[in-house]
C-alpha cells in the first residue's frame, strides 16, 4: 500500500479544510436568509415609532455585522484546528517544545501572529461595519434646511449684536466694536443708517416694540437712545441681490480691504450722531440693554457687576440692580411681563421680578460651571442659558432648582436666541459654528460654513425674526459681517 508524501499528505489535509470551510459559510448563507425573514416578522409585530424602511436598514446592517463575526469565528475555529495538528506532529515526531506549551517558542509567535492578525481584521470590520451605520443615519437626521440667503458687509471690526425691528419697515440692526451702529435692508443688504454717537464700541442693539426708536450700550459707560427714519430702497432684480460668495483669499482682510469696504458701503448712507436721550450712571463698560414690555423703562448691565433701570422719557435711574459678584455680561427682558434676567462671570444668571409695584424679588439660578454669556426668556416659562462652559441650559421659571433639559457642546456659547414661534435655540459657538436645537435638548441642524459660505472667524450673536419673509434668522461675529438665513423646519418636528 502507497505511503503518502508530508507534502502530499498536508495538501490534501489543506484541501479538505478550505472545503469544510466552504461548506460552513454555504450552511450559514443558507440559513441567514430563514433568521432575516423570522427577524423581520418580528420587527413587524413590533410596537416601534421607526419607520419600516429605517428598521429594515437597521436590520440589514447588523445582519452584515454579524456574518462578518462569524466568518471570523470560524476562521479562528480553523487556525485553533492548525495549530493543535502541528502540535500533534511535533509531538509525534519527539519535538515537542514544553508539551506544547503555546507561551513558549516557535508556536507561541505563530499565535501570536495568528491572534494578531485576527485582533485586526475584528477592527476592519467594526469600523466599517459602524461607518455604514453612522452613514446611514446622516440620510434620515435632517431635521431643518438651512440656506444662507444674504450678507451684510460694512462694518470695520468685529460685530458684537444684531437685532430686528417689531414695526414696519422691517429692518436689521448691528452693534460693532468700530463704535458705530448700523441699520441695514434686509431684502438688499445696503446700508440704510450709520449712528455714530458712541464715543466707545456699540456692544448691543435693541428695537423700541412700538416705535422707531434705537437702544444701543457702549463702552463709553453709556446707553443711547436714538430715533430713526428710514426709505428701504427699491427691490432690484434677483440677479443683482444674489449673495456672491466670498473668495478664499477674504479670509484675512487686510487694512486696505478695510478701507476700501468702508468707503464704498457705509460712508454713503446717512448718519445720527447726536442720541435722543443718554442713559449714565454706570462706573464700568456697558455691555447690554433691553426695553421692558411696552418701552416706557429700559434696563442696562454692566461691567460694573451692576444692572439699572432707567425711565426712558426722563432718563432717569429708577433701580439700581446689585448682587452680582462679578461683571455683567448680558440682559434680557420677558416680551409679556416685567422680568428681567441678568448673567454673570460669576457662574450665575438672576431674575429680578418688577410685577408687583412695592415688591422686587430676585430669584438665583446656579447651574453653570463658568460665566453665562447670556439668558433669554422664551414665550411661556421658560429661561435659556449659554455659558463658556460649553453648555446650553433650559429651565422652568417655576422650579429652579435644576434644569429641564441640558445641551453639551464642543465650544462656549456665546448670545444665543429663541424662536417665538418655532421654539428652536440658536447657538453661535467660539468655533466659528451656529447650531440649532429644540428645547428639549435634541439637535435640529448646524449651518453651513466653509471658506466660501459662512463665518469666518468666531459667531458672537444670534437673532430671530418672525416677520421677514426674506430671512428669518440672523447672525455676526468677529468677521465683521452679519449674515441673514432661511431656516426651514418641517411642519411634523414643529408639532412635535
Amino acid at each position: 500500500m502507497p505511503v503518502e508524501s508530508g507534502s502530499s499528505a498536508a495538501a490534501r489535509q489543506a484541501k479538505q479544510k478550505r472545503k469544510s470551510h466552504s461548506l460552513s459559510i454555504r450552511r450559514t448563507n443558507s440559513t441567514e436568509q430563514e433568521r432575516t425573514g423570522m427577524q423581520r416578522d418580528m420587527l413587524e409585530g413590533q410596537d416601534s415609532k421607526l419607520p419600516m424602511s429605517l428598521r429594515s436598514n437597521l436590520l440589514d446592517l447588523f445582519g452584515q455585522i454579524e456574518r462578518e463575526f462569524e466568518n471570523l469565528y470560524i476562521e479562528n475555529l480553523e487556525l485553533r484546528r492548525e495549530i493543535d495538528t502541528l502540535n500533534e506532529r511535533l509531538a509525534a515526531e519527539g519535538q515537542t517544545i514544553d508539551g506544547g506549551d503555546l507561551s513558549k517558542g516557535p508556536l507561541k509567535a505563530k499565535a501570536s501572529h495568528s491572534t494578531s492578525q485576527l485582533s485586526q481584521k475584528l477592527k476592519t470590520t467594526y469600523k466599517a461595519s459602524t461607518s455604514k451605520i453612522v452613514s446611514s443615519f446622516k440620510a434620515t437626521t435632517s431635521r431643518a434646511v438651512c440656506q444662507l440667503v444674504k450678507e451684510y458687509v460694512g462694518h470695520r471690526d468685529g460685530i458684537w449684536d444684531l437685532s430686528v425691528t417689531r414695526t414696519q419697515p422691517i429692518i436689521l440692526g448691528t452693534a460693532s466694536a468700530d463704535h458705530n451702529a448700523m441699520l441695514w435692508s434686509i431684502e438688499t443688504g445696503k446700508c440704510l443708517l450709520k449712528y455714530v454717537g458712541h464715543a466707545g464700541s456699540v456692544n448691543s442693539i435693541k428695537f423700541h416694540p412700538t416705535e422707531q426708536m434705537a437702544l444701543t450700550a457702549s463702552g463709553d459707560q453709556t446707553a443711547h437712545i436714538w430715533r430713526f427714519m428710514v426709505q428701504l430702497p427699491a427691490p432690484q432684480p434677483v440677479a443683482d441681490i444674489t449673495v456672491s460668495a466670498p473668495s478664499e483669499d477674504d479670509v484675512d482682510f487686510s487694512d486696505k480691504d478695510e478701507a476700501d469696504a468702508d468707503a464704498e458701503g457705509p460712508n454713503e448712507c446717512p448718519s445720527i450722531r447726536v442720541p435722543s436721550s443718554t442713559l449714565k450712571s454706570h462706573q464700568g463698560v456697558v455691555i447690554a440693554a433691553d426695553w421692558l414690555v411696552g418701552g416706557k423703562q429700559a434696563v442696562t448691565a454692566s461691567w460694573d457687576r451692576a444692572a439699572n433701570l432707567y425711565d426712558v422719557e426722563t432718563s432717569e435711574l429708577v433701580h439700581s440692580l446689585t448682587g452680582h459678584d462679578q461683571e455683567l455680561t448680558h440682559c434680557c427682558t420677558h416680551p409679556t411681563q416685567r422680568l428681567v434676567v441678568t448673567s454673570s462671570r460669576d457662574t450665575t444668571f438672576r431674575l429680578w421680578d418688577f410685577r408687583d409695584p412695592s415688591i422686587h424679588s430676585v430669584n438665583v439660578f446656579q447651574g453653570h460651571t463658568d460665566t453665562v454669556t447670556s439668558a433669554v426668556f422664551t414665550v411661556g416659562d421658560n429661561v435659556v442659558s449659554g455659558s463658556d462652559d460649553r453648555t446650553v441650559k433650559v429651565w422652568d421659571l417655576k422650579n429652579m432648582r435644576s434644569p429641564i433639559a441640558t445641551i453639551r457642546t464642543d465650544s462656549a456659547v456665546n448670545r444665543i436666541s429663541v424662536s417665538v414661534s418655532q421654539r428652536i435655540i440658536a447657538l453661535p459657538h467660539d468655533n466659528r459654528q451656529v447650531r440649532l436645537f429644540d428645547m428639549s435638548g435634541v439637535r435640529l441642524a448646524r449651518l453651513p460654513r466653509s471658506n466660501r459660505q459662512g463665518h469666518r472667524r468666531m459667531v458672537c450673536c444670534s437673532a430671530w425674526s418672525e416677520d421677514s419673509p426674506t430671512c428669518n434668522l440672523f447672525t455676526c461675529g468677529f468677521d465683521r459681517q452679519a449674515i441673514g438665513w432661511n431656516i426651514n423646519i418641517p411642519a411634523l418636528l414643529q408639532e412635535k
